[in-house]
């Protein structure tokens, strides 16, 4: 049997202030990091192939990676901070990759992964239509990393979609390791994995071992 592609869309925040304490150095890093788990998580599902995308945001938004890449061809060249944080640029780019076509009509639900440290600086809500406006949209698996104090919460929790989910909230660089690296496994297990019914979003919850820790800087 040919198995499903399932879509991965990183969707991060490159703004000035992911500049500050070397965020925008630990996000490369975690990304990089789980790499290999998520190799690992995709190869436990032959049934799915697995494909990554990324997009940056920040004064615009624009694809970090933007070919399809099969998760085991996946390799990361760091992003760098460049401006504001225009999170609804990079919510309508994604909801045009979200589209049928491009997408195929034959997928499993996409993964939407966000991650951000700050208050959006242009209009989000518009844009977060244009993914909810989309078949994939709405039935995509949802999650999101509040980094630090100054995360704009509520709206990252508008952005999951379920009034159930709490973003993720990653005050220092372990915390933050590993929130990539839950959404990189068990995301991906959680959205790869056939259902017998799969028009509804799957039901992930955030659940990673994140520990109150005194070192936390953000």
């Amino acid at each position: 049997m040919a198995s499903r592609p399932a879509h991965f869309i990183w969707m991060l925040d490159c703004s000035g202030s992911m500049g500050v304490n070397g965020k925008i150095g630990e996000l490369n890093f975690a990304i990089r990091e789980a790499i290999p788990e998520m190799q690992q998580a995709a190869q436990s599902n032959p049934a799915a192939s697995l494909v990554v995308r990324a997009i940056s945001f920040a004064s615009g938004a624009s694809w970090h990676i933007e070919e399809p890449t099969p998760v085991d061809r996946f390799t990361w060249d760091d992003v760098h901070t460049y401006g504001a944080t225009d999170m609804g640029a990079a919510f309508r780019m994604a909801a045009a990759a979200l589209q049928t076509p491009p997408m195929p009509q034959r997928a499993l639900p996409p993964v939407l992964a966000l991650v951000s440290d700050g208050q959006p600086t242009d209009d989000w809500r518009s844009g977060l239509r244009a993914i909810d406006d989309t078949p994939w949209g709405k039935r995509a698996v949802r999650v999101a990393v509040a980094i630090g104090d100054d995360a704009d919460k509520s709206m990252l929790k508008e952005f999951l979609g379920n009034p159930e989910l709490e973003p993720l909230l990653a005050k220092n660089p372990r915390q933050l390791a590993a929130a990539i690296r839950w959404m990189s496994t068990a995301v991906v297990k959680e959205a790869s994995a056939p259902k017998i019914e799969d028009a509804a979003p799957a039901n992930v919850s955030p659940v990673v071992p994140l520990t109150k820790d005194e070192t936390d800087i953000w």
